[in-house]
Formats: C-alpha cells, sequence, structure tokens
C-alpha cells in the first residue's frame, strides 16, 4: 500500500471518529436535554393537578368524590395530559378514568426510564409516555392519581435527526476522503519525486537532482539525497578518472619498454647475424649500453615511486641550507660545461626532513630545469624556512611550460616535450616522484611558469622545526 493512501485512510478514520462520536453525542445530548424538560413539565403538570384535587376536596361535601372527577374531566378537556385516572387505594373502583387522545397502556407497560415519580412507558403500538402516579387523602379515602403525557414526538424527532445525521455524516465522510486523497497526495508529492530521482540517480544519471519542496523535513531528505548524490557523483568521477590515468600509465609504461627493447632486440641480431666492422660493433654495442640504461633508469624509477606510496618515512633534523650548498657544489661544474650557471641563496636553520629524499628531489627538478635549457642559462635555488619546515625554490630561464600543461606534469609518464624528452633520456617520472617526496613531507608542489621566460617550482615541506 503506498503512503499516500495509508495516510488517506488514517485522516478519514480520525475523521469518521471524530464526526461520528460528536455527532452521536450532540443528538444524545439533545434529545436527553427535551427529554429532561418534558419529564420536568410533566411532573409540574401532575403536582398542579394533585394541588388542585386536593383543594377540590377540602371544599366538596359530597362522600363519593364527584366533584374530584368533574375537576379531571375539565382539565384533561384542556389538555393537561393525555390519559388520568382515579381510583380508591385499593384499585377496586375507579373515579375517573379518561383518554381523549386514545393512549393504549394496555397490558404492562414497558419502561425505558424514569425521573423521581415520573416514568418513561412505552404502550402496546410503539408510542412512549411519561407516566406519574400518586396517592392523596379525600373524604377519609385514599385515592391513586395516575397520569400519562404523549412524547412520542421527541422520539420521532430523535429519528429524524438521527436519519439526517447518517446522511450527513456519509457526505462528510465522502468529501472528507477526496479532500484527504489530495491533501496526501500534496503532502507525499516531494516523496515521489525524489523516489524517481533515486530511480534515475540508480540507471546512471548521476547529473541529475531532485528538486527542493520548501523547508520542512521532506525538503531537507531532498537537499540530503542531492548532496549525498552530489558526492557519490565526484567519487566516480574520481574513480573514473583514476581508471583513465591507470590506463594511460600501463599504454604509456608498455610504449616506453617497447621501443628501447625493440632497439636492443634489433642491434642484437644485427651483431649475431652480420659481420660487423670494429667501429659498427662498437656502434651497435653503444646504443645497446644506452638503451639498457634508459631502462634501467625506468624500472628504479618506478621501484622509488612505488616504494614511497607505501612508505613511511622516520624525519631527523636537518639543515636545508647544507643540502643545498652541497647539491650546488657537486653539481655546478657539470652544469657549467652546458653554460648554465647554477647558484643559491640560503636562509640558515634546521627541520624535519628525509635528507637523500630531499636530494634525490632536487636532483629531479634541478634536471628538469637543466633539460628546459636550449643553450646556456641560469637556475637558482632559494631556500627559507617557515613555523612548519622549509621552502625551496627552483627558477630557471628555460623555455617555460603551457599553462595547459602544468596541472599534468607531475603525472608518471607525462612529459611536455615528447621528442626533446625522450632524446633528452627522459621517461617522465621525475616529477611524480618529486610529488611522492613532497607528500611524504606534508608539503605541496607548485608550479609558475611563462613560455619563453622560465620557470619557478615552489617546493614547501611540512616535516616541522626542531
Amino acid at each position: 500500500m503506498k503512503f499516500r493512501m495509508k495516510i488517506t485512510i488514517c485522516m478519514v478514520w480520525l475523521l469518521a471518529l471524530a464526526f461520528g462520536v460528536g455527532g452521536s453525542l450532540l443528538v444524545t445530548l439533545n434529545f436527553s436535554g427535551n427529554l429532561e424538560r418534558a419529564m420536568e413539565s410533566a411532573v409540574s403538570s401532575y403536582r398542579m393537578v394533585l394541588g388542585t384535587l386536593r383543594i377540590v376536596d377540602e371544599t366538596d361535601p359530597q362522600p363519593d368524590h364527584s366533584n374530584l372527577a368533574n375537576a379531571l374531566s375539565r382539565m384533561s378537556e384542556q389538555g393537561t395530559a393525555g390519559w388520568s385516572a382515579l381510583r380508591l387505594g385499593d384499585g377496586t373502583r375507579a373515579i375517573y378514568s379518561e383518554n381523549p387522545r386514545s393512549v393504549d397502556l394496555s397490558g404492562e407497560p414497558e419502561t425505558e426510564g424514569s425521573k423521581g415519580s415520573a416514568t418513561v412507558v412505552r404502550d402496546g403500538h410503539g408510542g412512549r409516555h411519561i407516566r406519574i402516579s400518586a396517592t392523596l387523602r379525600a373524604a377519609n379515602d385514599t385515592l391513586r392519581l395516575d397520569q400519562c403525557t404523549d412524547i412520542s414526538a421527541l422520539y420521532t424527532q430523535r429519528d429524524g435527526q438521527l436519519r439526517i445525521y447518517r446522511w450527513v455524516f456519509l457526505a462528510v465522510i465522502t468529501v472528507g476522503a477526496a479532500l484527504c486523497w489530495v491533501l496526501a497526495y500534496w503532502l507525499t508529492r516531494p516523496l515521489s519525486a525524489l523516489s524517481d530521482a533515486s530511480k534515475r540517480f540508480a540507471a546512471g544519471e548521476l547529473d541529475y537532482r531532485a528538486k527542493p519542496a520548501g523547508n520542512d523535513e521532506v525538503g531537507m531528505l531532498t537537499r540530503d539525497f542531492n548532496a549525498m548524490a552530489a558526492k557519490i557523483q565526484e567519487n566516480i568521477d574520481a574513480i573514473r578518472d583514476a581508471a583513465a590515468r591507470q590506463e594511460n600509465f600501463m599504454g604509456n609504461f608498455a610504449h616506453e619498454m617497447k621501443n628501447p627493447m625493440t632497439a636492443i632486440i634489433g642491434y642484437a641480431e644485427l651483431i649475431r647475424s652480420q659481420t660487423l666492422t670494429e667501429a659498427e660493433q662498437m656502434d651497435a654495442a653503444n646504443y645497446i649500453f644506452s638503451e639498457g640504461k634508459r631502462l634501467e633508469s625506468l624500472s628504479l624509477k618506478l621501484l622509488d615511486i612505488l616504494v614511497l606510496k607505501k612508505k613511511e618515512v622516520e624525519l631527523e633534523p636537518c639543515r636545508p641550507a647544507q643540502i643545498v650548498g652541497s647539491m650546488v657544489q657537486h653539481l655546478e661544474r657539470v652544469y657549467a660545461e652546458q653554460g648554465i650557471v647554477l647558484q643559491c641563496r640560503c636562509e640558515e636553520g634546521e627541520c624535519l626532513l628525509e635528507p637523500d629524499l630531499v636530494r634525490s628531489l632536487l636532483v629531479n627538478l634541478l634536471d628538469n630545469a637543466r633539460k628546459a635549457m636550449d643553450r646556456s642559462g641560469n637556475i637558482y635555488i632559494v631556500s627559507q624556512m617557515t613555523p612548519e619546515g622549509c621552502v625551496l625554490r627552483i627558477l630557471d630561464t628555460g623555455r617555460g611550460i603551457p599553462e595547459a600543461e602544468i596541472a599534468h606534469i607531475t603525472e608518471a609518464f607525462y612529459r611536455v616535450d615528447k621528442s626533446r624528452s625522450r632524446a633528452q633520456g627522459g621517461v617522465g617520472l621525475g616529477l611524480a616522484l618529486c610529488n611522492e617526496i613532497v607528500r611524504l613531507h606534508n608539503g605541496t608542489l607548485k608550479f609558475e611558469s611563462r613560455v619563453g621566460n622560465g620557470t619557478c617550482v615552489t617546493v614547501e615541506l611540512k616535516g616541522g622545526r626542531v
């Protein structure tokens, strides 16, 4: 059963209960009030008749009580009761009996209620009457006065009210059920929209969102669903991106392996199958050696990256200025042979680093800066201390990096100029390795570059201060 149907049934049931109890109670209370007033009126009328008879008795010289019978006859003609009777107390003789309204009280009447001396009875034809009986002393005799007042009209009025009430009840329940259904539909419509959104989302429409309806609990639920859907879409996009990068990584890896292996196999086959001069053999051996070194470099850097991804390094107190200074002193002569001036400016201080990894980081960043030089140029290294560790900046005057390429340069096997990088022996893993080293130091790696003006690499290492 749908939720809106449950709401409709509950609301109709509550409406029927409230209207049924309220209406029945109203009719009952109205009838009870009318009946009580009728009984009070009958009792009051009876007391008046009884008082009148006592007065007549006091002035009646006749021992046969004829004046009493005449007085009752006159009062009966005035319509004070539907039936009156005056008998001796032992019931042996009737002094007066009058039934002007043909009230049938044959047999034993059925009592339906009473109030004091007044009793509601049913006659043989279903009529209702208020019957009152009492005794009085007259002329040394004990007399019994009986009087009935017809109240059948009250019961007829009550039955009519109940019939009208039943039809009104049916009409109210019918109209109420329709209004309850409309209200339940309006209340549950946002839930239906949310259900439709979840089905479309499950079917693959990850960008579909439900429209919030108001600020109530359903609206909050809709907004929470949209937030959940956005997070799921974000995670799925990240998974897809990771899968695409992994697929790209495998393709690049296979390509990097294929070229040197093809060259090695080709030159080895040439040496084995043909007679070569000593110079040709030396050229072939040199090519095989260079391609083998390239494969070795590729495998070692891949191994370093894989190891670093699973490694938690132990940092120790180091002086960044000393690491940078020794690196510049070691490489400046080699770089000078290519017309590159290597300079540094370092701030003294200590912080927590892994020195071997930081050296590897510098070697890769400096090597990239060197490869960015077409001819001569300058490379500057700046070391500064920070409250959380240190900052290293490597600035070069090389070709620069296009802005569209900066977001991808830390990906494995990614190279801005593929032909030039391969000719210079690069495999596109240096910056990926740098990125892992920076991650282990809780740092950041940032590139700023302008084509033709050089590049600035900012490395922030946050291992902590001593």
